[in-house]
């Protein structure tokens, strides 16, 4: 009998976005207990506790429901090689998935899709000033985000993200830095898809849009916030 004593996680950070893929040790575990797995940018993504009669307790964070969800699984389960889904309780999102490496990564490149999914039943199209290019530099900004190009020039990678009808405002809360990226019409979108890196400036303020990078003046900055925020 061949025994497992490594599994795979792969998640979507909830906070900097990035696709995260990490080897969960069983004899690393036995020994502590306990363990979290965090994100390259110090983001909680994944806490694992161990139960009495071999057992153990998940514990991962929600990008939708901005709180953290709790998953019982046994021993068996966990280091078996069979795939876990980690999925949001309320909305049945997947967030996440544990199993052996191939199959883990294979069912990786599905996260973006199923978030897009969700967008579009709750109605997200209805909110956007213009939602097929909204979507479009979301997914600008992930791909920089997961290529490590997200960061401000303080040193902290966990950047935040807002989004608002128009626009994204990317926030660093460790200098109080905000760069907006805007989302509105086709120049925006081309814009974001020539850039490979965004850096906020230390305790500064930037925009990302086709106006700024045409000299032209800057928009006006509106200021209804998203509902789900």
């Amino acid at each position: 009998m061949l025994l497992t004593t490594v599994t795979t996680l792969a998640i979507r950070c909830p906070e900097c976005g990035a696709l995260e893929f990490h080897s969960l040790s069983r004899f690393g575990l036995a020994g502590r207990g306990n363990m979290q797995v965090t994100c390259s940018c110090g983001a909680f993504l994944l806490g694992i506790a161990r139960k009495k009669k071999h057992g153990y307790w998940l514990q991962i964070p929600c990008v939708i429901c901005e709180t953290k969800h709790l998953r019982e699984v046994s021993g068996s389960r966990l280091w078996s090689g069979e795939v876990i889904y980690l999925t949001c309780s309320d909305s049945g999102l997947e967030l996440g998935f544990v199993g052996r490496a191939e199959e883990v990564k294979k069912l990786a490149q599905t996260l973006d899709t199923g978030l897009e999914t969700l967008m579009d039943e709750i109605g997200y199209d209805e909110y956007f000033n213009n939602p097929e290019v909204m979507h479009q530099v979301m997914q600008c900004l992930q791909e920089i985000a997961d290529n490590g190009g997200l960061f401000c020039q303080c040193g902290n990678q966990r950047i935040e993200v807002d989004v608002f009808l128009d626009r994204l405002e990317l926030h660093c809360k460790e200098c109080d830095s905000i760069n907006i990226v805007y989302a509105e019409t086709e120049e925006d979108l081309r814009v974001i898809e020539q850039v490979e890196t965004i850096e906020l400036a230390r305790h500064g303020f930037k925009c990302l849009d086709s106006v700024s990078n045409s000299n032209k003046p800057a928009k006006k900055t509106r200021r209804k916030r998203n509902k789900q925020q």
